[in-house]
């Protein structure tokens, strides 16, 4: 039975937009450990599963999509986030 996962697309680290954090995904966790190829020396493994990211419009439809298929999913959760509000004048006392 293939396991995955199941998370909210984080924010990207190079832009301050919104764009595609309101979407969830749906990955699979690796099934064999990744390995140095002797003639390049580059990392990978023969698990094609790794490739494989669907996106849905929430959770609900993504453990759906995961209960139709037999995969066995876990959802991560977002912590709520919380905003430190300050003045740029505490900097100065």
């Amino acid at each position: 039975m293939a396991e995955a996962r199941i998370y909210k697309r984080p924010q990207s680290a190079m832009q301050s937009g919104q764009a595609h954090t309101d979407e969830w995904v749906l990955d699979f966790v690796p099934a064999e450990a990744k390995k140095a190829d002797p003639l390049m020396g580059w990392s990978g493994s023969g698990d094609t599963r790794q490739q494989v990211k669907l996106s849905f419009e929430s959770s609900e439809a993504a453990q759906a999509y995961a209960a139709k298929y037999g995969i066995s999913a876990r959802v991560h959760t977002v912590p709520a986030k919380r905003l430190k509000l300050q003045a740029y004048a505490d900097n100065f006392r």
